[in-house]
């Protein structure tokens, strides 16, 4: 199996949401969730001094994460009937829609967000890294809507050997609870997940 996941540079991204948005046109997804999301983190605050100069320690920057396709995925542990999983060749985590009951479990159970239950459908739903297009040769949707090109998507080990990142960036959970194939090149003032001096300003999209 050639494990494939997502590279995002942080340094690139304006927090357009391009491609959320280019997901949720290519799929034709409800209002009510998207399959990719992106976290609007901020801290910090203003400071007078007694000179009267100001100083600030202001910051503000943006994640985007779909699934992460992880090594050790929740979502695919607690499964009961096996409709999680992940395909044998690329290692993309997949939903059969054929054996989902739509019990929640994986949503209850994923850190990240990624899958969402449609009841329209009767099953869960969420990213399968665009399959079908990368059968085809192309790109998934959100890396080709990309303008700043701040996403890339491949062999997870190819990506890691080439940007040297890794995924603990606040305010997603630690990597180590899940080992998300996702390598982030972080912005000058990104903070570790653990991090507490920050908050998740637009949660309301996301959650």
């Amino acid at each position: 199996m050639t494990q494939h996941g997502f590279y995002y540079d942080a340094t690139r991204c304006t927090g357009c949401k391009t491609c959320q948005l280019a997901c949720s046109d290519r799929y034709d997804l409800p209002t009510s969730y998207f399959y990719r999301h992106v976290f609007e983190y901020s801290g910090g605050d203003w400071k007078t001094e007694a000179d009267g100069t100001v100083t600030t320690d202001a910051f503000v920057y943006h994640t985007s994460v779909s699934c992460n396709h992880c090594d050790d995925a929740t979502c695919v542990k607690v499964c009961p009937t096996g409709a999680m999983h992940k395909d044998g060749e690329t290692g993309i985590v997949e939903v059969d829609s054929n054996k989902c009951i739509g019990c929640g479990y994986c949503v209850m159970s994923c850190p990240y967000n990624a899958p969402t239950v449609d009841r329209d459908k009767g099953h869960s739903v969420k990213c399968d890294g665009c399959h079908a297009r990368v059968s085809e040769g192309k790109k998934p949707i959100c890396v080709e809507a990309c303008s700043t090109r701040a996403l890339e998507f491949g062999p997870i080990e190819e990506l890691r050997k080439e940007y040297k990142g890794d995924a603990d960036v606040a305010p997603l959970p630690s990597p180590e609870y899940t080992k998300p194939n996702l390598v982030i090149k972080k912005c000058v003032r990104s903070k570790a997940s653990d991090d507490k001096s920050g908050t998740l300003s637009n949660r309301w999209e996301v959650m």
